[in-house]
């Protein structure tokens, strides 16, 4: 789940130059055969089983197809498989497979090649997640394969969708040399003697391509321009075609007549790690963890550190998502009187102490937490730490601040914002809640919409019991010259190639 980490990242060099613009703006339009884009990090690896979601999807989806591809509502569509089928069971997942594939270096697609790939992304360090129920993979027979699972999967084949299930060469993956250059069957070809590592990336077209129509660019370059000022200036001196947008420029890209696309993709607030008391043993009075969630007025951070980009909701569920209910946005309305009146009653009149990690990833959101906190009698102490080990440690805390990235599948929301254990809930304790753990079992066993009936009862059971204190969710922002239309998809820090088109 590095995405979670790296969305953090990203949130906070956005906030730190947001009054960096150029108000400078000049018209541009982009060529119908090449297609510029402006990310915000480097490739993390061309192998499938250790490269980012979040960042990886404009390079990865270059080079390599994936068996599962997602439709612009985040649903799973055909890619290399062009079917599959659960068993009633739901604990085999059959794939039939495209045929008349081959990789850029002639080694042929078949159900061998899926079946060493997918045990290739089962052991990888970042891919294996998604595939820790899959208990094996085999050949069914040359076209088609099947995926055993120990217990049923609502999330998987989103998960394969955005961006688990790159299919490279299984010679390549032999050899181990994919960490090197990336050995695909994508549309397009990686042109390594024209591209510099960290600086730009250059593709050009495959033009048997299966898929081509969903690619029309004949050439695609890839700059990864870690400072929103530069990417912004690079897109009015007419360098970029597409790029990954700071939400303070949002009125000057309108004023320059670019299209801008938005839509969530972290939610922003406190983690509670320890929600039984464990550690510290005034959270673990739900009273206590509503009490800060009261206090906090989200919609202002919004507006103040946000930018105003986002929704101010008290959800991990996306705004907009089956299972989000916006009526639960006024469980928590802002009341600092209540707030305290609860930790009172929890016997915490004059409030506690707890110490948090703080990094500067975080820093646009400290005073804010120090006063608010403050206001409760609730004394912080910051243990300072660098990026990388924030990371590592903030959960060892028993609350700290945090930018996590959502998921666009109610399924894969529950598994990863609430029932899984990941690096910034090593604690589920579901356990302790036998609500919620009933719950979990009934959702497991649904299906359809009597699953999603399910969800928002979870969803809303969750936020009466302040499984963490959302302040809102954020936007990723994307603009676009003329003629070209970025799809934000929310689990996708920035969208694949198959949602950057023409029009």
């Amino acid at each position: 789940m590095q995405r979670i980490w790296r969305a953090a990242l990203v949130a906070v060099v956005a906030l730190a130059l947001a009054a960096c613009t150029n108000a400078a703006a000049t018209s541009g339009s982009t060529s119908t055969d090449q297609l510029r884009i402006g990310t915000l990090l480097d490739v993390t690896s061309w192998d499938p089983a250790n490269a980012d979601i979040g960042f990886d999807g404009p390079y990865l989806s270059a080079v390599y197809d994936p068996l599962v591809a997602l439709d612009k509502n985040s649903r799973p569509v055909p890619a290399l498989a062009t079917s599959w089928s659960y068993s009633p069971d739901y604990l085999t997942l059959t794939m039939h497979l495209r045929t008349g594939v081959s990789f850029s270096d002639g080694q042929r697609f078949d159900a061998a090649a899926a079946v060493q790939n997918l045990e290739h992304l089962r052991s990888g360090v970042r891919s294996g997640q998604t595939y820790a129920d899959v208990t094996s993979v085999t050949e069914v027979d040359p076209d088609t394969i099947a995926l055993h699972l120990k217990k049923k999967n609502d999330s998987l084949l989103y998960y394969m969708g955005l961006g688990r299930s790159w299919m490279a060469s299984p010679a390549a993956i032999k050899a181990k040399s994919l960490t090197a250059a990336p050995v695909g069957s994508g549309p397009y070809t990686f042109r390594a003697g024209e591209s510099t590592p960290g600086s730009q990336y250059v593709f050009t077209e495959q033009p048997r391509h299966w898929d081509r129509a969903t690619y029309p660019y004949r050439t695609v370059k890839v700059f990864p321009i870690a400072d929103p000022t530069a990417s912004f200036n690079a897109m009015l001196s007419g360098q970029l075609d597409v790029n990954y947008a700071n939400a303070a420029d949002i009125p000057y890209a309108e004023r320059n007549g670019w299209n801008v696309a938005s839509k969530v993709a972290t939610w922003v607030g406190i983690q509670f790690t320890d929600r039984t008391g464990k550690q510290l043993k005034p959270l673990g009075d739900v009273r206590v963890r509503q009490a800060i969630n009261h206090a906090f007025d989200g919609a202002a951070i919004l507006k103040s550190v946000g930018q105003g980009s986002g929704v101010a909701t008290n959800q991990v569920f996306p705004a907009g998502d089956p299972a989000y209910d916006a009526s639960l946005n006024d469980r928590y309305p802002f009341d600092m009187d209540k707030a305290k009146r609860l930790l009172a009653e929890a016997g915490y009149s004059d409030g506690f102490r707890v110490t948090m990690p703080m990094s500067s990833i975080f820093q646009a959101w400290q005073p804010a937490v120090q006063q608010i906190l403050g206001q409760l009698g609730i004394k912080v102490t910051w243990k300072n730490m660098s990026p990388a080990d924030y990371q590592k440690n903030a959960s060892t805390f028993p609350m700290f601040v945090a930018v996590v990235a959502l998921d666009s599948n109610s399924a894969a929301s529950v598994d990863g914002r609430i029932a899984s254990r990941q690096w910034f809930n090593p604690n589920p304790s579901t356990e302790a809640f036998p609500e919620i753990q009933s719950l979990l079992g009934r959702i497991q066993a649904a299906t359809g919409d009597r699953q999603t009936a399910l969800i928002r009862e979870l969803d809303a059971k969750v936020t009466d019991t302040a499984w963490q204190d959302v302040w809102y969710q954020a936007n990723n922002t994307y603009f676009s010259m003329k003629g070209i239309t970025v799809t934000p998809i929310t689990g996708m820090m920035f969208p694949t190639l198959r949602f950057i088109q023409r029009g």
